[in-house]
């Protein structure tokens, strides 16, 4: 079991990395908040030793993408409808940074995690292949599929 000042030291470091993952698989504070807290847990209760910080980021991220993807797979949440898909649309997104946010969330989750881990975490290729146990290729192929698609959902010739 982890010290407390561990514990808030990973809580300071991690936290947002953590959550805007969680809102980029989930789409909901509440998920994102339990899967926040999930995570931590594991962190305080397991005994493994990072090599150094890129590794123990890694581990962060892997955990969140594994927890995230276990809570899509449960039988709750595949036998339940969200609250907006039930109302009608009332708030349109004018922004063009929330047209882009919602285009990128519109993706399917294996372009979602590539694009997320590239362009807001600034990770290389080969690290985010590392991440997610894919070869460095199928991410640069992930990552041309996920700007074509992003650029036909947008409609411009200005997104690369």
């Amino acid at each position: 079991m982890r010290s407390e000042a561990e514990v808030n030291r990973a809580v300071d470091a991690y936290a947002d990395t953590i959550r805007r993952i969680c809102m980029v698989h989930l789409k909901n504070y509440a998920d994102t908040e339990d899967i926040f807290q999930t995570v931590f847990l594991k962190y305080v209760l397991s005994s493994i030793v990072f090599e150094n910080v890129e590794h123990e980021k890694a581990w962060f991220i892997r955990v969140t993408v594994n927890a995230c993807k276990d809570l899509m797979k449960s039988f709750f949440r595949s036998r339940t409808v969200s609250l907006e898909e039930c109302l009608p649309q009332t708030v349109e997104l004018k922004s063009e940074h929330s047209e882009i946010l919602e285009a990128v969330l519109s993706l399917p989750e294996k372009y979602r995690d590539v694009v997320y881990l590239h362009y807001y975490e600034e990770y290389t290729a080969a690290e985010i292949g590392k991440m997610l146990g894919r070869n460095v290729n199928t991410v640069y192929t992930l990552l041309k599929r996920s700007r074509e698609k992003l650029k036909e959902q947008l409609g411009g010739d200005g997104f690369a």
